[in-house]
């Protein structure tokens, strides 16, 4: 995966024809199950590779929450926000972006709270792993969605020469408006990975783990009901502390990530020993 390249010019030629910029998201993301190619049952790792064409890939998880409103996102990238993502980071200099899509529910109530796409760096690539989410548009009463099954999926399930070959850690972005649930069960990862050996998980845990290889973030999307709720605001600020980013407007995502890949990554000279 990963060895196509960007183009935004490809990229505005077919999202015309798809009609990217007028659909509805019920347009546009037509699954009503799961796909099949983004179950996460059975799979043992997604790659981020250097290859001829992109020598020094950058690994991107971008983790969607797709309950209730937050399929409001997903469709703003679909019609603006992925390619300006894409665009304003190869201009400032990072030329192998690879970008991983998950989507993210709740492992209490859905039936599908984790769906993976593939590491990709070609428009089409992309454009094909995010309108292949399944926008489920439930979650519970629990108080929180689990983004920690982002942080789970890239702590147990990755491998990104960014960090193995050039010790740079990756980025994470979740995205949404509700608390992380704070723990998930062995069961709970069962049901959703399959068969294979699993413990009982704390939201802490998991991010910590996740930090080794990635850069973790949280945008808290505040526009909504549920996210112009302090306690929530202020439960990821705690979590995360600088890593919470609010958006005041979905239409900021795209900027936030842009920004925060570009200031964020290490040259060498700045790097740290990284220690695992």
């Amino acid at each position: 995966m990963g060895h196509t390249e960007y183009s935004c010019l490809s990229r505005s030629v077919r999202a015309g024809s798809m009609g990217y910029e007028t659909k509805t998201a019920g347009q546009i993301f037509t699954q009503r199950q799961i796909n099949n190619a983004m179950n996460p049952s059975g799979i043992v790792v997604r790659e981020s590779r250097d290859s001829k064409e992109h020598p020094e890939s950058l690994a991107i998880i971008i983790a969607l929450d797709e309950t209730g409103s937050m399929g409001t996102v997903p469709h703003f990238l679909v019609k603006k926000g992925l390619p300006d993502i894409m665009q304003s980071i190869i201009d400032g200099g990072i030329k192998d972006p690879q970008v991983l899509f998950l989507g993210i529910g709740d492992h209490e109530f859905d039936e599908s709270p984790l769906q993976v796409g593939q590491f990709e760096s070609g428009d089409e690539e992309l454009d094909k792993w995010l309108t292949d989410l399944y926008l489920e548009g439930n979650g519970g009463g629990n108080a929180g969605e689990s983004y920690l099954l982002a942080w789970y999926f890239a702590a147990k399930h990755t491998a990104i020469d960014c960090f193995e070959k050039r010790k740079t850690r990756g980025f994470l972005f979740t995205i949404g408006d509700e608390p992380t649930l704070k723990e998930i069960s062995k069961s709970s990862l069962k049901d959703i990975m399959g068969d294979g050996q699993y413990g009982n998980a704390t939201a802490a845990e998991l991010l910590a783990e996740a930090g080794k290889t990635f850069n973790v973030y949280h945008i808290h999307i505040a526009e909504t009901s549920a996210g112009k709720r302090r306690e929530t605001t202020d439960g990821w600020k705690q979590l995360l502390s600088d890593h919470c980013i609010v958006a005041e407007r979905k239409e900021d995502v795209a900027k936030i990530i842009a920004s925060t890949v570009l200031s964020g990554v290490e040259k060498p000279s700045q790097k740290t020993e990284i220690l695992l």
